[in-house]
């Protein structure tokens, strides 16, 4: 029995319940909140990084021109990224038709050219292949190799077409021709 009166058995046992309750409560409304916040998480998308359905990974760099350009400021347009360097003899090959693209999807596809500027002789190296080619869309310098290395570019050229939500929809390494690179800007939404 208790060592105690009847009434104090009767209050310390309440007492402990209404703690127990409480306690029960405050487990369930964490449980209720983790899972509120988890949906959140679910309903917003993908996770960040450069496989395919997942969200592109966010960078800052500076143009050729000196502009300053996010890929987040993109969202909402098909973005075609095409990592390359002047020396490299495939991304000659395609930045013609990759021009073409540009001019013939006009403001429908966003081509953004990022220039391996850390394996370039110099700048000027960069400015008369754009200058010799007549290119128009936006040069980004990656002078640190932090996008490269990112985007784990180990093969020039790669190219990663991200749609209007910026999710990574395909990778190509190599040189792409004009046809394969409207076929892929025509699956984004």
């Amino acid at each position: 029995m208790c060592k105690y009166n009847n009434i104090d058995c009767c209050t310390r046992l309440f007492r402990r319940k209404d703690n127990l309750k409480k306690v029960i409560i405050l487990v369930f409304l964490i449980i209720m909140v983790g899972y509120a916040v988890w949906q959140a998480i679910e309903a917003k998308g993908t996770k960040i990084g450069i496989e395919i359905g997942n969200e592109a990974p966010d960078f800052q760099m500076q143009t050729l021109d000196g502009a300053t350009v996010t890929l987040s400021s993109l969202e909402g347009k098909k973005v075609l990224v095409n990592f390359w360097a002047s020396w490299c003899g495939p991304c000659l090959d395609e930045m013609p038709e990759i021009e073409e693209i540009h001019n013939e999807f006009g403001n429908d596809v966003e081509v953004l050219a990022v220039n391996m500027t850390v394996t370039e002789k110099n700048i000027e190296a960069v400015e008369n292949f754009v200058q010799e080619h007549g290119l128009t869309f936006p040069i980004l310098l990656d002078e640190s190799n932090k996008t490269n290395s990112t985007y784990e570019v180990l093969s020039l050229p790669t190219s990663y077409f991200i749609d209007t939500e910026g999710v990574i929809k395909h990778k190509y390494i190599g040189a792409m021709t004009k046809e394969y690179m409207i076929e892929q800007l025509n699956k984004l939404k």
